[in-house]
């Protein structure tokens, strides 16, 4: 396994990177000489200075990209938490069983429904779970982590309300938030508009 460690916007200490690629070196347990693991290290101001440093990691495995994020008094800190946070990721993937259709079932699931003979899907299921860590973080900070990855949607913990939230991208190119309460009734967003669904 590959260990890249590198700063955001600062000079990684040598004793700060052999640390890492010691730590790092456990999972060499678990994956193969093909696997990247990149560690980036930041310092976020704005926050309380016993979780200030940050750390990153993106971990690619057989093509698969894990991404793991811990905060702490020190780089050394925050690498601790994040290298369990990985190991478990790294774990998990491991252990999950890979389904893949034969060829031949393919190709006459491909018949069927191209001849009209499919069943017809009645109802609608549930076919992957995906558990990831979620780590408390202003909205600010959700709108960058999903803009980074792509996504259209993000999961975290607002560490404004300590409550689960959901940004997401609007069709108009802005976002919007959605903060769950359970039992609880439609609100007035922030503009006054109802709050639900839209």
């Amino acid at each position: 396994m590959r260990t890249i460690v590198r700063g955001k916007n600062l000079e990684v200490p040598d004793r700060v990177r052999q640390y890492a690629e010691r730590k790092f070196a456990r999972l060499e347990r678990l994956l193969d000489d093909r696997t990247d693991a990149i560690v980036e290290l930041s310092n976020e101001a704005h926050r309380s200075a016993s979780d200030a440093h940050i750390a990153d990691v993106t971990l690619v495995i057989d093509g698969r990209t894990l991404r793991s994020r811990a905060a702490g008094g020190s780089y050394q800190a925050a690498l601790d938490v994040v290298v369990d946070k990985v190991e478990r990721q790294a774990i998990d993937y491991k252990e999950k069983p890979r389904i893949r259709a034969r060829p031949e079932e393919e190709k006459a699931i491909l018949r069927r429904i191209a001849d009209g003979t499919a069943e017809p899907v009645t109802e609608r299921q549930v076919v992957k779970t995906k558990r990831f860590a979620i780590e408390p973080m202003f909205e600010e900070d959700a709108v960058t982590a999903m803009e980074e990855l792509g996504h259209d949607f993000w999961v975290f913990v607002n560490a404004e309300t300590e409550r689960i939230s959901v940004l997401y991208r609007r069709k108009d190119g802005h976002y919007g938030l959605i903060e769950p309460v359970v039992g609880g009734e439609y609100t007035k967003d922030r503009r006054g508009g109802r709050n639900g669904r839209g």
